[in-house]
């Protein structure tokens, strides 16, 4: 979490990382410079470091800042009173429009670019998006398995699993130039066929061989 709390100090931060997200996006995380993020975004070196610590640090923070947009959904207050079904198909249109959005494109693009030069870049990359991701809607399927919504033995597994089916070959796609991100109306129909399969998989059938066993 960043220092900065205001509303206009939050606002400066949003804008801060925008402009991060277009350098490292344009030069390379290795051609990219503290100063040339300064020239694009306005303030000071001694903000930057204060704020992120160093260049890594920033680019985790742009990492981060895009994995609470779709872990917005999987909130407490978000999630309490919604069947499974509509957890997941909420939470897998946002984790779409995350994954797909120029800037979450751009840093898988550089995570594989910079993976062998930059190991911790890379596991800072790992832990602060895809990583969180699957916890948390770990949990939330442990939940559901208590409820006794689902069976499964490895919620970890199974949540990894459906960040898989949402992610796909159509985020490939994406990430090599190969196609433009979907349409809302494909997306829907790519989410709710990924809800269905994953929950056609886990569904209690009242024995039988369970997932995880």
């Amino acid at each position: 979490m960043g220092k900065l709390t205001s509303p206009s100090a939050k606002s400066r931060r949003e804008a801060l990382l925008q402009a991060a997200a277009d350098v490292f996006f344009e030069q390379g995380y290795v051609g990219t410079s503290i100063d040339s993020i300064i020239e694009r975004a306005g303030g000071s070196k001694r903000t930057i470091y204060s704020e992120f610590g160093n260049k890594e640090g920033l680019f985790a923070a742009i990492v981060a800042e895009n994995a609470d947009s779709a872990l917005a959904t999987l909130g407490v207050d978000d999630i309490s009173g919604r069947s499974l079904d509509e957890t997941l198909m909420t939470f897998g249109l946002q984790l779409m429009q995350v994954y797909m959005s120029p800037t979450v494109v751009g840093i898988f693009r550089i995570a594989v670019t910079e993976a062998n030069r930059f190991p911790e870049l890379v596991r800072s990359f790992y832990d602060e998006g895809p990583g969180r991701t699957i916890t948390r809607l770990a949990e939330v399927l442990q939940a559901a398995t208590k409820r006794g919504e689902i069976e499964t033995r490895d919620c970890a597994l199974a949540a990894a699993h459906f960040v898989a089916l949402i992610r796909g070959n159509l985020h490939l796609q994406v990430v090599l130039g190969l196609r433009l991100p979907p349409e809302i109306d494909e997306a829907e129909a790519f989410v709710r066929s990924a809800v269905g399969l994953f929950l056609n998989g886990l569904r209690s059938r009242g024995g039988g061989d369970k997932l995880g066993r």
